[in-house]
């Protein structure tokens, strides 16, 4: 099964993998066919909020021109597709919102239910970047401060603690800083869980030093909205 050898892929690997981050009101096709021959992971479909675009067209149009799993990573209950291959189930840790904790997974529960979809569930951890982001107006929450952090790897070890499976570290979509690589480490020396990080790593300097943080997964996706063709040169870090 294509989402359990991906789950025992990010877990079991001993150097970082490259996700694609893809929001559907902006999907490039160009993006996709640069993936198939670059070092991509998954890619991963969603966003905070959807204006236009569609999740089922959006998995489809990315099924006919890759192999690569594609891995549901939902703002909300409308996010959701029998067509993916899995499905990384957000609660927002960070922020004290009970719909983002709690009540949005509740509606989305019969739905992943009927569409049969293996879910893995992920604590997500919203950081500032330095930037207002789509997730921070969306939910209402206030992102922790990445020089707070012993709260921010006591989160870490709770999420562990509460069964998660997946630590997401996230500095927002288009944020002018990253995850700091030495955070990473910290969180890293505390829990086994796999860490995710992403937000705000626009070039090869951030990749690499997200690559050497620790990260399990480093998701790109903003940047590659402004210029595709950078996957190329930050594909080579995880090579």
């Amino acid at each position: 099964m294509k989402f359990k050898k991906l789950v025992k892929k990010i877990a079991q690997t001993e150097k970082p993998l490259l996700a694609v981050l893809i929001d559907p009101d902006k999907f490039n096709a160009e993006l996709v066919r640069l993936a198939n021959s670059c070092a991509v992971f998954c890619f991963l479909v969603g966003g905070s909020r959807l204006e236009s675009g569609n999740i089922d067209k959006t998995i489809a149009a990315i099924k006919k021109l890759s192999d690569i799993p594609v891995i549901l990573f939902p703002g909300d209950e409308t996010q959701l597709s029998p067509k993916a291959d899995g499905l990384f189930l957000p609660s927002l840790l960070s922020g004290r919102n009970p719909d983002y904790l709690i009540g949005k997974q509740v509606i989305m529960a019969p739905l992943i239910r009927k569409m049969k979809l293996h879910v893995l569930p992920m604590a997500y951890l919203l950081l500032n970047g330095s930037k207002a982001s789509a997730t921070q107006r969306v939910t209402g929450t206030t992102p922790l401060d990445p020089e707070d952090t012993v709260h921010i790897v006591n989160t870490a070890i709770a999420a562990e603690q509460l069964g998660f499976q997946l630590l997401y570290l996230e500095a927002g979509s288009g944020a002018r800083s990253s995850v700091p690589a030495s955070l990473v480490k910290r969180v890293r020396k505390q829990v086994s869980l796999p860490i995710i990080v992403g937000g705000g790593i626009n070039s090869v300097q951030r990749a690499k030093q997200a690559a050497a943080s620790g990260a399990s997964v480093v998701v790109v996706g903003n940047a590659l909205e402004k210029n595709v063709y950078l996957l190329h040169d930050i594909s080579r870090c995880f090579q």
